[in-house]
């Protein structure tokens, strides 16, 4: 497990590693269309700036986005103590406790580090599950605060914010173009608009990629704090049978909750935030005689 966490924050730093290096793409593409080589380094510094101040954001801006609103111990006294109780067992700090009213059943984690974790929770995922299955649920978002997942959502997540400013950037460094007189070579129109289409696709994919394996170790880290992956299991069913939309859908805090929070996708589909929750029981069964 010791090994998981700092492959993470090798993740993290590859991750960063790879955004960086993607926006300079970016940066010298424009650069080669318009034959200013200003126009690379601003790219790049503003990017670097960009993201840096969403790393931080991202975790109020998806409390936000997702309607969640800070709890009082004494009105959700059973949520809080079981939340208690895993911290103690998994020796972290207590996380600030959130719920969102919404239906449907989910639950997410998010923050920097343990020290400034949060972890939200549906009103539909308290009305439907039992203590067992509520604490098999608390145990995989504990796993991704322990696992420091969260800090690689956040990075994801701020990735996916920068590139649709890119974006943005591309689509109106086009229009700018289509306005120039007719003497204008094409390829610059050609080549933004290739980057405007491929730029957020590109961070779909990572954010997406990052997210599925990060789900099954959370599911098994999950089993291995409780000692009883038959919680987890039964809630993973009742989540593939009550799962529903929520009402406030965002695909940037997608990939944190603990089941798709939109639309039921595909599952032959590539673009996946999470993987299959058949799948998912399927591993835990695996797993029961070696927890």
């Amino acid at each position: 497990m010791y090994s998981q966490i700092a492959a993470n924050k090798r993740n993290t730093i590859l991750i960063l590693a790879g955004f960086v290096g993607f926006i300079g793409f970016i940066g010298a593409l424009f650069a080669a269309v318009y034959g200013d080589s200003s126009i690379f380094i601003f790219t790049l510094v503003s990017a670097i700036i960009y993201a840096s101040i969403m790393v931080f954001l991202s975790s109020s801006m998806a409390m936000t986005m997702t309607g969640a609103r800070p709890i009082a111990k004494k009105d959700y006294r059973s949520l809080y103590n079981i939340v208690e109780n895993l911290t103690i067992t998994t020796g972290l700090p207590m996380p600030e406790i959130y719920v969102i009213d919404d239906p449907a059943p989910n639950a997410f984690a998010t923050g920097l580090d343990p020290a400034h974790a949060k972890v939200a929770v549906t009103t539909g995922l308290l009305n439907i599950m039992d203590k067992d299955e509520l604490t098999g649920v608390l145990a995989h978002e504990i796993s991704h605060i322990k696992n420091y997942d969260i800090r690689v959502s956040l990075v994801a997540f701020a990735l996916v914010s920068v590139v649709g400013y890119i974006a943005d950037i591309g689509l109106r460094m086009i229009s700018y173009t289509n306005r120039r007189d007719e003497q204008d070579s094409p390829v610059g129109v050609i080549a933004l608009l290739f980057t405007s289409i491929l730029a957020p696709l590109v961070a779909t994919i990572a954010q997406m990629a990052i997210s599925r394996e990060r789900e099954y170790l959370a599911d098994m880290s999950a089993a291995e704090i409780t000692h009883y992956p038959d919680g987890l299991i039964s809630a993973l069913k009742k989540l593939d049978e009550h799962g529903q939309p929520m009402r406030r859908q965002n695909t940037a805090t997608e990939a944190m909750f603990i089941n798709n929070p939109l639309k039921k996708r595909r599952t032959n589909s590539l673009f996946r935030t999470h993987p299959p929750i058949e799948k998912r029981i399927e591993r835990l069964e695996r797993a029961k005689d070696n927890i």
